[in-house]
C-alpha cells in the first residue's frame, strides 16, 4: 500500500515547511520574555499573588558563628571552660573537634535593640538600628555537615551538584522584568565558596536562568566590551551575522540552547550601555555611599550591596551576594570583629536604603550561612588548631535573618537549648526555609516543578514545609 504523500513527511520537515519551525517558536517565546512589556503575559506567572517580587540574598561563606552574633547563653557563658556533660555531646557529629570536649561562651558583649528588644552581639551595632525591621530564625538545622554540600544544599536541595540554584528555579519562575540586564546577577567579594559556580548554576534547568557575576572592579563583566579596533557599529553586524547562522541552526534541529545562545547575545549587546551606568556608583550622592561605607572602585561588600539596591531598582529579579572568609575554626576572636565590621554597616543600610526608597515591601533581603557553629572550643584540645581558639561546624542549630518581602519585622522565631546544641522550640529546616522563601514571590514549592530524566524535580525534593511564624 502507498503512503499517502501528506504522511510521508517527517515532523521536523513539516515544521520547516510551515514556517513554524520549533527553533522559531522557543525564540520567540524567550524573546517575548525579554519584553518588559510582555513578561507579565508572555513569561511565566506566580501561583498566587507575591508579597515580594525580588529577592537580595547575602550568603556568608563559611558558616558565621550564631552564639557570638545572635544567640546570646547565659548557661553557657557561666559554664565557660568546664568539660562539656557528655550527655550534651552523645550521637553528635562533628566535622573537626576530638578530645576532651570543653564549653565556649562568647568573648563579646550582648544588648538589646529597637521596641523589639532584640538581643545582638556588640560586633552588630548597624544591625541593631534596624532591629524592628528583621526577622532572626534562631532554629534553622541542615543535613550536612561540611562547606561545599552544606552550601550546596542550602542553595539548590541537594548535597551534591547538578541541582538549580535557588536562583535559577526563581527566575524559571517568574521571569525577569528588564530587558537589559540579566533576571539572575551574582556579586562576590572574596574569593567563591567550596561550592563554587555549583551555588548559581541551572543544573538541568535551561542555560537561560544561569545567575551572571558580576565583577567590582575592573571590566564588570568578562569580554563585554567591544576588542580593540572594534566600533558598536562593527560589533552590531557580526552578532547580526552569527545570529543569522544560529536561527537558521535552531530552526533545524529545534534545541532551546540555541535560543538561549541567541538571547544572550543579544543581551550582551545591550549591557554594554546599561551595566556600565548600573555599576558606576559615582552617581550617587555622597550622603548614601557614607550610609554604605562604600568606595568607588574598590571591590568590597559594601560597594555589592549598594549595587545590589541598583539592580533591584532596574528590575533585576534575583541578586545573590557571597561574602568569604567566615570559617572560623580558630582566632574567632580576631578574624569575627573584622569580617563583622565588613559587613555590620553595609547590611543595615542596604535594609534602611530599601525601606526609604519604597522598596522593602516588594523585596525579600535573607542573611546568612551554611550552617552554625558549636557551643565547644575548638583550638585549645590538641585538635591540631594552634591559634587562639574558635569553633567547629554545627549543623543542628543556627541562625539566620531576613527582612522585608512579607516577613514578620521585629520578629525572633524559634528558640535552641541553653547550650545552642539543639533546637527548643520551632525548628526549621533548610527545605522549610526555602518552601517559604519561593511562598513569600507566589510560587508554590511543590507545584514549581521541571521534568528531567523521567522523575519532576522540585528546589525543597520531597520535603519542605511553610513557616507561618515569619510571614507577616
Amino acid at each position: 500500500m502507498t503512503t499517502p504523500a501528506f504522511l510521508d513527511v517527517s515532523r521536523r520537515q513539516f515544521f520547516r515547511q510551515s514556517g513554524l519551525g520549533l527553533g522559531s517558536m522557543a525564540l520567540g517565546s524567550m524573546l517575548a520574555r525579554d519584553l518588559p512589556a510582555a513578561a507579565a503575559l508572555a513569561g511565566p506567572r506566580p501561583h498566587f499573588a507575591p508579597k515580594a517580587k525580588h529577592i537580595i540574598y547575602l550568603h556568608m561563606i563559611g558558616a558565621p558563628s550564631q552564639l557570638d552574633l545572635f544567640d546570646y547563653k547565659p548557661l553557657l557563658q557561666k559554664m565557660d571552660g568546664q568539660t562539656c556533660p557528655a550527655e550534651l555531646t552523645k550521637g553528635k557529629r562533628f566535622a573537626f573537634i576530638g578530645g576532651e570536649m570543653k564549653l565556649a561562651g562568647t568573648e563579646f558583649q550582648f544588648q538589646r535593640h529597637g521596641q523589639s528588644g532584640l538581643e545582638l552581639s556588640e560586633l552588630l551595632p548597624h544591625l541593631g538600628t534596624v532591629a524592628d525591621d528583621i526577622c532572626v530564625v534562631k532554629s534553622l538545622h541542615t543535613n550536612e555537615i561540611n562547606h561545599a554540600p552544606a552550601q550546596m544544599f542550602l542553595h539548590t536541595g541537594f548535597g551534591q551538584g547538578g541541582r538549580p540554584s535557588l536562583g535559577a528555579w526563581v527566575t524559571y519562575g517568574l521571569g525577569t522584568e528588564n530587558r537589559d540586564l540579566p533576571a539572575y546577577v551574582v556579586l562576590q567579594s572574596g574569593p567563591p565558596g567550596g561550592a563554587g559556580s555549583t551555588l548559581w548554576s541551572t543544573g538541568f534547568l535551561p542555560s537561560v536562568y544561569q545567575g551572571i557575576p558580576f565583577r567590582g572592579s575592573g571590566e564588570p563583566v568578562l569580554f563585554l566590551g567591544n576588542p580593540p579596533g572594534q566600533s558598536t557599529k562593527d560589533r552590531r553586524h557580526v552578532l547580526d551575522a552569527v545570529k543569522s547562522l544560529n536561527e537558521q541552526q535552531l530552526d533545524i534541529v529545534g534545541d532551546p540552547e540555541i535560543a538561549t545562545r541567541i538571547s544572550q547575545y543579544e543581551m550582551a549587546y545591550r549591557m554594554q550601555t546599561s551595566v556600565p551606568e548600573l555599576m558606576d556608583i559615582t552617581r550617587e550622592n555622597q550622603a548614601t555611599l557614607d550610609m554604605y561605607g562604600a568606595q568607588p572602585g574598590k571591590a568590597s561588600f559594601a560597594n555589592n550591596c549598594l549595587l545590589a539596591r541598583r539592580l533591584i531598582e532596574r528590575g533585576v529579579r534575583m541578586v545573590q551576594l557571597f561574602d568569604s572568609d567566615w570559617d572560623h575554626h580558630g582566632g574567632l576572636k580576631r578574624a569575627l570583629t573584622t569580617k563583622a565590621k565588613d559587613v555590620d554597616q553595609p547590611m543595615a543600610a542596604l535594609v534602611r536604603d530599601l525601606k526609604q526608597r519604597g522598596l522593602l515591601d516588594e523585596t525579600l533581603v535573607i542573611w546568612g550561612g551554611e550552617f552554625g557553629r558549636t557551643p565547644l572550643r575548638q583550638g585549645a584540645n590538641g585538635d591540631g588548631v594552634k591559634t587562639s581558639p574558635g569553633r567547629d561546624h554545627h549543623k543542628d542549630a543556627y541562625t539566620m535573618w531576613m527582612a522585608g518581602g512579607g516577613t514578620k519585622p521585629g520578629t525572633v522565631y524559634g528558640k535552641t537549648d541553653d547550650f545552642g546544641f539543639n533546637i527548643a522550640e520551632n525548628p526549621v529546616h533548610t527545605h522549610d526555609l526555602n518552601a517559604t522563601v519561593l511562598n513569600l514571590l507566589g510560587l508554590d514549592h511543590e507545584r514549581l516543578t521541571f521534568r528531567y530524566q523521567g522523575r519532576d524535580f522540585r528546589l525543597t525534593d520531597v520535603h519542605g514545609e511553610l513557616v507561618p511564624g515569619i510571614l507577616g
